[in-house]
């Protein structure tokens, strides 16, 4: 019977492997080898036996260390498992700026703008700085100048006039516009490949803008190909169309890709795997398509999981491009050169052609532009670190609304086009159910939400959202909610206010000066970008606040006062019964305290002892 022999496999070191190899040596064969000196023979190859297990030990350890985010140091890995997670590395970042557009436009002859000369200017314009290095700039969007709203707006000042006759105005949109350069590239595509790559060799590639075919078909980008939506952007011609400007619609896209960097900077894109010519747009399902594309090879399909929204099981992921030509477009640019200094974005380098609403285009050659304050943002690729912290941060993100505060900033964060949002306060849905009955088992739904909402005017006062409005948010929601979730979108209320306040002035102070800084101080205390639904009016606050202005010796009075109807909301609240210990508390049903006219509704006064 063979022996067995105590051999240990935990040992890592060169030091370890020796010391093993040499108590075995003196346990196992201590009458065939006992000469242990550092120079016999066979120290010598147990030395290096030791070291080749160092090594193998060595580069164990690096392949298994490799495998976890936390420790991994090789940017091929680095990049392999942020892709993993959900993060998408950063070659480049591109620099952020303001700009200012400028356009002349005619009297009407009543001193009003001849709003017929307002220009549409198309959207990627390019812009250069005049910087020692041009920088390059682009604007995405398209600038209309005859469009106004709070979130958009058009200011209008004098330019030329004669006597009280005006001549011409000056029409001021502001706009954000992004560093980097739109190129383009031609790949022919003959038969289709499953998968197709595509590998773009420009390094500091910030995004690609648009890729289509030479049959006039887009192709959009999605986050990974199994994801077949994407949202569309329609303009909206209805009577809300100043605050929503767009409508909101999903739509099911066959042609897709995904992009990816490579640790050399450059970027891939890679296509689906469908062959076929026809999309799942046009095929109606019917027994006879009913799992196109699943394995029929497979004894059984009983296990097959159908997505009810989507009858084509294809597992195709998109189709592939075949016999065409693809049309890339995509931007350049970007890092830490970007951000340039105020005032030096004024040299346009393209621009489409701008066209008026009314037909009038004959000022277009008065359009200007400039950079009132200095580009930011713009910052050279992740490092190492970075990489590892934005994986693990967009692990636990993953894109999902779990928590009430989740809600709540993904609503903020739809894009302005569809209509922004102003307020939202979210909460837990106590009865959700018509029926008379109390039964916390009928009526209470744990995972359904309510979503109280509201949105600007022009004048930037908090107003019920519109049906539009609340559309598009609800489409927007849909893809990042659980689909547990039931998210009941509701109107907030809106309470109207006033504050009437007496102080007692210092000695030698001016009574005018000091009843405009204490206004001013409430103006801006109760300035409505500030507050929130379900906020309650902290009355002590008030008096603290006042009571440091320069010149007040002693507030006497602060009174919060309703106001309603007219040109305020139509909702009364009862103020002094909602007062509990000077908090002016908000009722059950969610609200917001608004000062609709700060400069007639905040009212102050002198008194004396």
């Amino acid at each position: 019977m063979a022996e067995e022999r105590d051999i240990k496999y935990v040992n890592k070191t060169f030091s370890d492997f020796r010391q093993q190899l040499v108590d075995y040596a003196k346990n196992y064969f201590p009458d065939t080898y006992n000469d242990f000196s550092p120079t016999s023979p066979g120290m010598m190859f147990m030395e290096m036996a030791a070291y080749v297990g160092d090594v193998l030990a060595f580069y164990q350890d690096i392949q298994v260390q490799e495998t976890l985010l936390q420790y991994a140091q090789e940017p091929g890995n680095l990049y392999s498992l942020a892709y993993m997670m959900g993060y998408r590395p950063k070659v480049t970042s591109a620099a952020t700026v303001d700009i200012d557009v400028y356009q002349r436009v005619s009297s009407d002859g009543s001193n009003n703008p001849n709003w017929d000369q307002a220009l549409i200017i198309p959207e990627n314009v390019e812009l250069e700085s005049t910087t020692g290095t041009p920088v390059r700039f682009f604007i995405d969007k398209k600038i209309n100048f005859g469009f106004s709203s709070s979130y958009d707006p058009t200011e209008v000042t004098v330019w030329s006039s004669t006597g009280n006759t005006v001549n011409e105005f000056l029409l001021r949109k502001r706009v954000k516009a992004f560093s980097g350069e739109v190129k383009e590239r031609l790949v022919t595509v003959s038969t289709p490949e499953r998968f197709k790559t595509i590998l773009l060799e420009d390094s500091n590639i910030v995004d690609i803008l648009s890729v289509t075919d030479s049959d006039g078909n887009s192709w959009y980008e999605v986050p990974y190909l199994a994801q077949d939506t994407i949202f569309e952007e329609t303009a909206n011609t209805q009577s809300d169309k100043s605050q929503v400007p767009n409508l909101l619609t999903l739509r099911k896209v066959p042609r897709r890709f995904v992009t990816r960097h490579t640790t050399t900077g450059k970027l891939q894109i890679q296509f689906g795997a469908g062959t076929s010519n026809q999309d799942d747009n046009v095929i109606t399902p019917d027994p006879t398509n009913v799992g196109i594309g699943v394995d029929t090879r497979r004894i059984s399909k009983i296990d097959v999981a159908y997505d009810p929204s989507n009858f084509m099981y294809t597992g195709t992921y998109g189709l592939a491009p075949a016999n065409t030509t693809l049309t890339i477009k995509y931007i350049v640019g970007g890092g830490v050169a970007a951000n340039v200094p105020a005032g030096t974005i004024t040299n346009v380098a393209s621009q489409g052609t701008p066209a008026s609403q009314g037909g009038d285009d004959s000022k277009s050659g008065t359009i200007a532009y400039t950079n009132p304050s200095a580009a930011t943002g713009g910052k050279d690729g992740d490092t190492v670190e970075e990489i590892r912290q934005n994986s693990l941060r967009s692990y636990s993100e993953q894109l999902r609304a779990v928590t009430k505060e989740d809600y709540a900033v993904r609503a903020l964060s739809m894009p302005s086009q569809f209509g922004s949002i102003a307020k939202v306060h979210v909460v837990q849905d106590q009865i959700t159910s018509n029926a008379s009955t109390t039964d916390p088992i009928i009526d209470s739904n744990p995972l359904s939400l309510s979503m109280y909402i509201l949105a600007y005017n022009n004048n930037r006062n908090v107003i019920t959202a519109s049906e539009n409005l609340k559309e598009n948010l609800r489409q927007y929601i849909s893809q990042y909610k659980l689909i547990t979730d039931a998210i009941n979108i509701k109107d907030a209320f809106v309470v109207n206010i006033g504050v009437q306040y007496e102080v007692i002035l210092r000695p030698g102070t001016v009574a005018r000066d000091v009843l405009l800084a204490c206004t001013q101080e409430l103006q801006r205390y109760f300035d409505i970008r500030k507050w929130n639904i379900n906020q309650p009016v902290n009355i002590s606050s008030l008096y603290t606040l006042l009571d440091r202005i320069k010149g007040v010796q002693t507030v006497h009075k602060v009174e919060i006062v309703n106001k309603v109807g007219g040109n305020y909301s139509q909702y009364a609240y009862d103020i002094s019964g909602a007062t509990r210990n000077n908090i002016v508390y908000p009722s059950y049903d969610s609200c917001i305290f608004e000062v609709k006219f700060p400069n007639i509704d905040i009212v102050g006064r002198i008194t004396t002892l």
